[in-house]
This record gives structure tokens, C-alpha cells and sequence, in this order.
């Protein structure tokens, strides 16, 4: 085989490739639009206030049997936002919403919406919502451990003199 042959046939499979992750793609988006109405109509406001949140495994979440069965086999060992919440008298394992998740506060009263199980957004935490974390850039974690390594031996030589 010549060169051009194998760089026909590697394109070939690539186009095939598109065209499945496309199709795909567009299916998920029909589901993700289904279930987002579905979420939409079963709304409602709750007053709760965060007693933990941990990112774990659906296995070790300590949700419902049901919930746990239901959930599509790749899912299973995904890590999800889980928030121990008091409401009212009870208290109840929640999945939260990524945004929701790490803006939540612990051990405040805040009002959330919730459809079932899953937290969708915060209307009031008292104190204001805390604004969302700015997300590290990657070549920002290297400048910060490289000052730091500075810093530690700026230190280290000082201590020696």
C-alpha cells in the first residue's frame, strides 16, 4: 500500500467517525431537550439550608435504591455534585447542578429550586449568592507553583546566610 492509499482509508474512517458523533450528538440534544421541559413543568421553590456537599460516585451517595437503578450504566462511575440538604424537618441527598453546586454556601439558608431530586438553581442565599469561583487557566497553575517554588528558596537562602 502506498502512502495515499492509507491516507484515503484514514480519512474515510474519520468521516465515518463525524458523521456517527453527529448523529449521536443530535439525539442526545432531542433527550436533553425532553428532559429539561419535563424539569421545567415539575419546578418548584424550597427553602433549605446545605448541610454538606461532596462530589461522589452514584454508588456512595446514599440516594434512593430507585434513583441508583435507574441511571444509565456509564453514569455509574461518574462523579456527581452531591448536597446533604435539611428541608423542613427532613434531611435529603440531592444532586445539584454544576453552577448551583459550587455556589451553594454550607450551613446557610438559602431558597433553591428544585425538580424531585435535583437542585436546578439558587433564588436567595441570606448574604447575597456568592459569586462563582473563577476557573484556573492552565498555564496559571504552573506560574503559581513556580512563585511558590521561588519564594520557598528565596526563603531557604535567607535562612542559610
Amino acid at each position: 500500500m502506498s502512502f495515499w492509499n492509507v491516507l484515503l482509508v484514514i480519512i474515510v474512517i474519520l468521516a465515518i467517525l463525524l458523521v456517527v458523533l453527529y448523529i449521536l450528538g443530535s439525539r442526545m440534544q432531542k433527550r436533553q431537550a425532553e428532559q429539561q421541559t419535563m424539569i421545567d413543568a415539575s419546578k418548584q421553590t424550597v427553602s433549605i439550608l446545605a448541610i454538606d456537599k461532596k462530589k461522589l460516585k452514584i454508588g456512595d451517595s446514599g440516594l434512593p435504591k430507585m434513583v441508583i437503578d435507574q441511571t444509565p450504566w456509564y453514569m455509574k462511575w461518574a462523579k456527581l455534585p452531591i448536597v446533604k440538604a435539611k428541608i423542613g424537618p427532613k434531611v435529603v441527598t440531592m444532586i445539584a447542578d454544576e453552577k448551583v453546586f459550587l455556589q451553594l454556601p454550607l450551613r446557610t439558608e438559602a431558597k433553591v429550586v428544585i425538580s424531585g431530586l435535583y437542585i436546578t438553581e439558587i433564588k436567595s442565599v441570606r448574604g447575597g449568592i456568592p459569586p462563582l469561583p473563577k476557573k484556573k487557566k492552565f498555564f496559571d497553575r504552573f506560574k503559581k507553583n513556580t512563585e511558590e517554588a521561588a519564594k520557598k528558596e528565596a526563603s531557604k537562602s535567607k535562612k542559610n546566610k
